[in-house]
């Protein structure tokens, strides 16, 4: 039971709990101060993301040059396919699912409602997530070129304070950070909105994902309906681990075990599970992208226009690779992205991470699964690949 209350979604739920149990009897003043210190949160998180998002993007393309050169451009291209088509699968089950829900309307907020204080400074123009992006890419190929020792060991110190930041800090104000939306959009009148209207998404979104999983087993067996189904069943004790520990990580060696029965060449699933498991996230792929696409229509209603929708793909799918080292905090590396290229205001933002906490388990047994099933597609092209070396 104490484990349990460790867990940080755990943690926010109890806190929500507790917070729908008081709001009604809560001040205006008190609920302020709330949504006060999550916007303070918020304010030191995007002072911090051009860092993180280098530190993290440098880390990772370092940490190719240990593999063959050859298999790991393969795999990143494939990942970075995969994502994107996730992602565009996403956009295309948004549309539809928007045009069958009649009663979505624009949300209408209240302007009498905003933080007491903000940091009494703004970031320069030029200190964004991209420009992190870049630093962090031409950084990490010096680093694997030149093999330098000194920026190597530079790397892993700045990627362990980093993590350290968002693991020990940041992660454990996720209840609070997600206390102060929730009473800004219980303020504000749209916590009612979002009960009403978005509980039916979560159905939609479990559809498209069970959908999708198994359409990536079906590929990767030539669509044979018998080896599909095995293939599922060997990552079933991954998926319902990772359902209960919430955590891809710490599933990964059923993941591997379940992906070896699977593969025609076991020995693969060593190299491509770990390599993967925080790049290849088609369920953090979908369920985000879908959530932003519908969040984006019920805010301002209508869809996102394609060449809005296509700068935040490339840039969302680019951001996955930026993720692999943020333990825990992944969340907080996407946020900027919403923010910038689909124009996501505070409340919108509240929304989505409340997503995050009911969604999380779900969203992880899903990238556990679809991991698994797409390293039948990746062995089936890298053998194609071997046959003509």
């Amino acid at each position: 039971m104490l484990n349990k209350l460790k867990n940080r979604s755990v943690q926010t739920i109890l806190v929500l709990i507790l917070y729908a149990i008081f709001a009604p009897s809560l001040t205006t003043h008190t609920q302020q101060s709330l949504y006060t210190i999550s916007v303070f949160i918020k304010d030191l998180l995007m002072l911090l993301m051009p860092i993180t998002v280098g530190v993290f993007i440098a880390s990772t393309i370092d940490s190719f040059e240990r593999k063959a050169p050859i298999f790991i451009l393969i795999l990143i291209l494939f990942e970075g396919f995969s994502n994107f088509l996730s992602v565009c699968y996403a956009y295309g089950v948004g549309t539809i699912v928007s045009d069958q829900i009649p009663e979505f309307t624009v949300v209408t907020m209240s302007d009498n409602f905003s933080a007491l204080w903000r940091i009494p400074f703004t970031k320069p123009i030029w200190w964004g997530a991209d420009k992190g992006s870049l630093v962090g890419l031409i950084v990490g190929c010096i680093s694997a070129l030149t093999r330098s020792h000194r920026l190597k060991s530079t790397l892993r110190k700045a990627r362990t304070i980093i993590e350290k930041i968002l693991t020990k800090g940041f992660a454990r104000l996720i209840p609070l950070f997600v206390l102060g939306f929730v009473a800004q959009i219980y303020s504000t009148g749209v916590l009612n909105h979002m009960i009403l209207h978005y509980g039916v998404l979560i159905l939609y979104l479990l559809v498209a994902l069970v959908i999708y999983i198994f359409c990536i087993f079906a590929i990767g067996n030539s669509f044979k309906l018998s080896p599909t189904i095995k293939n599922i069943q060997n990552l079933l004790p991954a998926g319902l681990i990772s359902l209960t520990s919430g955590c891809s990580l710490s599933t990964m060696p059923w993941t591997i075990q379940g992906t070896e029965k699977n593969l025609r060449s076991p020995a693969l699933a060593k190299a491509i599970i770990p390599a993967t498991t925080n790049i290849q996230q088609i369920g953090d792929c979908i369920a985000q992208t879908f959530l932003c696409f519908l969040i984006y229509k019920s805010f301002f209603g209508y869809n996102p226009d394609l060449l809005t929708w296509s700068a935040f793909t490339l840039v969302f799918v680019a951001m996955r690779f930026a993720t692999a080292a943020a333990l825990g905090g992944a969340i907080f590396l996407m946020l900027p992205i919403y923010q910038h290229y689909l124009y996501f205001t505070d409340e919108m933002i509240g929304i989505i991470l409340a997503f995050n906490v009911v969604l999380d388990p779900i969203i992880t047994s899903s990238n556990v699964m679809a991991n698994g099933g797409l390293a039948k597609i990746f062995e089936n092209a890298w053998k194609a690949v071997e046959k003509k070396k």
